[in-house]
């Protein structure tokens, strides 16, 4: 099922289901479920999915947020920003210094399973069956079987996002110059 902006209507369980699949697993319903997979699932997945958004500038997950001055003369980070890609000010624990009176960042946010595209998707359903894995099945075979079908998706998926972005037209270079 796609939302009005296309994506799919995916919710943590789904994508926790996928990864299940993968395993020969039984999908679940629900985090709430009374299993050793919905257990493993409820307790695993945000880990596993902000340390995936944070191993590439994903383009669905970068963002600009224009930050104000609290009381105590900081910045706060917002929490859903999970990694500071760029600012102006200098990153102490969760706030930014800076003299300025607002700073604009550079950020990867985390992200609602319903938003990821469908190259992240897969990547990230991959990434859960190798953590669910071990822990289910305690089949070395398997893992590493997911460990090798996982790094082949994250390059394909790193390679679909970085051609998202629009390309930069160079004005003026010496030796593209040169040449004409």
């Amino acid at each position: 099922y796609l939302n009005k902006k296309g994506y799919h209507m995916l919710t943590k369980p789904d994508l926790c289901s996928m990864a299940l699949l993968k395993l020969g697993e039984q999908p679940i319903q629900s985090f709430q479920d009374d299993t050793a997979s919905a257990k493993l699932a409820r307790t695993l997945f945000d880990s596993v999915i902000d340390t995936l958004l944070l191993q590439h500038p994903w383009h669905f997950a970068t963002t600009e947020i224009r930050l104000i001055k609290n009381s105590n003369n900081e910045f706060l980070i917002p929490a859903n920003v999970l990694r500071v890609l760029k600012t102006d000010g200098r990153i102490l624990g969760n706030s930014i210094q800076s003299d300025q009176d607002s700073i604009l960042i550079n950020a990867i946010i985390r992200v609602a399973p319903e938003f990821f595209p469908c190259h992240f998707t897969s990547v990230a359903a991959t990434r859960l069956a190798m953590e669910f894995c071990l822990p289910l099945q305690g089949d070395q075979t398997l893992f590493r079987t997911l460990v090798s079908l996982y790094e082949t998706e994250l390059q394909t998926a790193k390679f679909i996002d970085s051609t998202m972005a629009p390309s930069t037209h160079i004005d003026s270079f010496s030796l593209i110059n040169a040449r004409f």
